[in-house]
């Protein structure tokens, strides 16, 4: 039995891709969408506005939200979830703490997952991360992303995420670009965002020292890969309990 999947922001690049990728699986199927406005329908999915979304998690019946909206259109459907019982897979970044404190709360009547990236060779990125860290004691840091050029966060939820995942190996603080007379210190790492045309996402993580350079990178050819991630993880929140939940673990369990 396949899983039935809303998509919120179906619209948008995302969301639209989402709904195609789906299109060529069998263990899901989009039953509605949702956006700002009412966008008729897309790819023969009825897409309705956001303040119709109650109705069309009762009329529709979904097992989980994927979203990948804005934070506002993110946070305007969550009451509408729990009150229906539908999980909620969020790819949307840029929420401010409070916008994290609303999908944690959320997350004690309904099982959320919130990752900044769905791909796969992200979630190997991070964990080769932590290792080179945690191995290159007193290497110099610097990490860089590209996204396209309508990305309005900056940096991207999964530059913030690589970010994090070095200061939890060792005790540094991003140093968001650089302008004029500014010698690099000791425990900085360095932080630089780019946009430029259609750019599905880049990232890259330098350590330098002891005469030697290692880079570790990702970049994205297809939207696509965000998508299938997505899914993977609506198919596996739907056997779940509520709860915050990670993409990492649908990794390992897959």
């Amino acid at each position: 039995m396949s899983t039935r999947v809303a998509v919120n922001g179906a619209a948008g690049r995302m969301g639209r891709t989402v709904i195609e990728t789906a299109s060529e699986r069998a263990d899901v199927e989009v039953v509605v969408g949702f956006h700002a406005s009412d966008a008729g329908e897309i790819d023969g999915v009825p897409v309705v506005g956001a303040d119709d979304v109650p109705d069309a998690l009762a009329e529709y019946d979904p097992d989980v939200v994927v979203d990948f909206s804005l934070p506002d259109a993110t946070l305007g459907i969550v009451d509408a979830c729990v009150e229906a019982n539908v999980g909620l897979v969020v790819g949307t970044t840029g929420f401010d703490d409070g916008g994290f404190d609303a999908l944690e709360a959320a997350s004690d009547e309904i099982p959320v997952l919130k990752a900044t990236n769905f791909s796969r060779g992200i979630q190997v990125l991070l964990r080769t991360v932590t290792e080179a860290v945690g191995a290159l004691d007193g290497y110099d840091l610097e990490l860089m992303e590209t996204h396209h050029n309508d990305k309005v966060d900056a940096p991207s939820g999964t530059a913030n995420t690589i970010l994090e995942t070095v200061q939890d190996e060792r005790d540094v603080e991003p140093v968001y670009g650089r302008e004029g007379h500014a010698p690099r210190e000791d425990d900085e790492i360095g932080v630089f965002a780019r946009r430029a045309g259609d750019v599905r996402g880049e990232h890259e993580l330098v350590l330098a020292g002891n005469d030697e350079v290692v880079s570790l990178s990702h970049r994205a050819e297809d939207r696509g890969v965000f998508a299938a991630g997505a899914l993977d993880a609506a198919v596996w929140l739907a056997e779940k309990g509520d709860g915050w939940h990670e993409f990492d673990a649908v990794i390992d369990e897959s």
